[in-house]
């Protein structure tokens, strides 16, 4: 039996970032969804860090919201 463990920090950062990012631009999680070729469901699992983002993901979201990977992790700050 597999634990439920919490997602990385690192993770939720991330995805709190996708979030807001999207959201400033004003783009549906579906849209965003059409755009890197995954279902709307999967963008709501990553903003909630329920999955992670691989980079090559990370990449192609950081395209398709005019922005750049280091977007997404600035501001973290590693306790």
């Amino acid at each position: 039996m597999k634990l439920k463990t919490e997602p990385h920090p690192v993770d939720s950062y991330v995805g709190k970032k996708l979030r807001m990012r999207r959201t400033i631009l004003d783009i549906s999680q579906a849209a965003l969804a059409d755009q890197v070729g995954i279902s709307a469901q999967q963008v709501q699992k990553y903003e909630s860090a329920l999955n992670r983002i691989s980079v090559s993901k990370l990449w192609d979201f950081s395209k398709a919201l005019d922005t750049n990977t280091e977007y997404f992790f600035r501001g973290y700050q590693d306790d």
